[in-house]
């Protein structure tokens, strides 16, 4: 059982779960993060880290993000590896709790 980044990690890219990993697991792209599945060790020291509330275990994903688990695990596969703490994007706080971003997700 994998950890997944969901919907609310679009355009806020906290990066405060990445501090936390003992396995560097976290890849990044544009304006959203994701986690390798296959790296993955269900540890859930990321879980309470993040500032948004977007990363669930993948068994207890909300209704309607199911497809962030597939997009965690095709996203991993090219993006780079993420290992230190980043800025957040400019206007995270604005977007934090917005609902249905998926159409904002930059490949």
């Amino acid at each position: 059982m994998a950890f997944v980044v969901t919907d609310n990690c679009i355009k806020c890219k906290f990066t405060d779960c990445v501090d936390v990993c003992p396995v560097d697991c976290f890849h990044v792209g544009p304006n959203f993060m994701v986690i390798d599945p296959d790296e993955c060790i269900d540890c859930t020291l990321c879980e309470p880290e993040c500032p948004a509330n977007a990363i669930f275990a993948i068994d207890e994903l909300p209704e309607g993000q199911e497809i962030f688990a597939d997009l965690n695990a095709e996203l991993s596969k090219t993006w780079p590896v993420l290992t230190e703490v980043q800025d957040a994007m400019p206007d995270a706080d604005e977007w934090n709790g917005k609902k249905d971003k998926l159409q904002y997700l930059e490949r």
